[in-house]
């Protein structure tokens, strides 16, 4: 199943690359999916973190995850997908309502997936200073900051996991210790 789902997120994410860089989106995911892996065996839980873009970037169904990968991996990618019609802040703080009450699983996916964007804007922040906000949508530090943060506190009950500690640690790196 896993690698039917690393098949089909290559296919879905061919030819894009991550936001303002050369590297092939396909290893975000990929990424995504060894951090969740990391933390669990739940095959079905690796293949959503290999999935978990597919949607919202993609243009895939929910239907079509379901037909291909079963209702539970389809559901864990629909709690992971953000609703693209809606503004940066709306969708960010919609993510960080949905942690209060979401799933050890999820909280599991989320950590994944932004532990691997964090990676990657904490090392080209080393790079290129406060000009990597100006890569995305929403370009002001601190609402990364708010929203990074925000993940933080509300992913604690994962720190028993290397990857809390890492994200955490990138948080402090890149937004200075503030988790009040």
């Amino acid at each position: 199943m896993v690698e039917k789902a690393v098949e089909f997120a290559v296919k879905c994410h061919e030819g894009t690359c991550r936001k303002g860089t050369c590297i092939p989106y396909i290893v975000h995911p990929l990424e995504t999916a060894v951090i969740v892996s990391l933390m669990t065996a739940d095959q079905e839980l690796i293949c959503a973190a290999l999935l978990h873009d597919v949607i919202e970037d993609a243009g895939v169904t929910k239907l079509q995850l379901e037909k291909e990968f079963g209702s539970r991996v389809a559901q864990l990618v629909m709690e992971e997908t953000e609703d693209k019609t809606k503004s940066w802040k709306e969708r960010k703080a919609a993510t960080l309502e949905h942690l209060k009450h979401a799933s050890m699983e999820i909280k599991i996916l989320v950590l994944a997936d932004k532990l691997s964007n964090l990676r990657t804007t904490a090392r080209d922040y080393l790079l290129m200073g406060d000009e990597i906000w100006q890569r995305f949508n929403e370009k002001d530090k601190s609402q990364h900051a708010w929203y990074y943060l925000g993940i933080a506190r509300l992913l604690s009950d994962l720190e028993k996991f290397g990857a809390y500690q890492e994200y955490k640690a990138l948080c402090d790196s890149v937004f200075g210790n503030s988790y009040e």
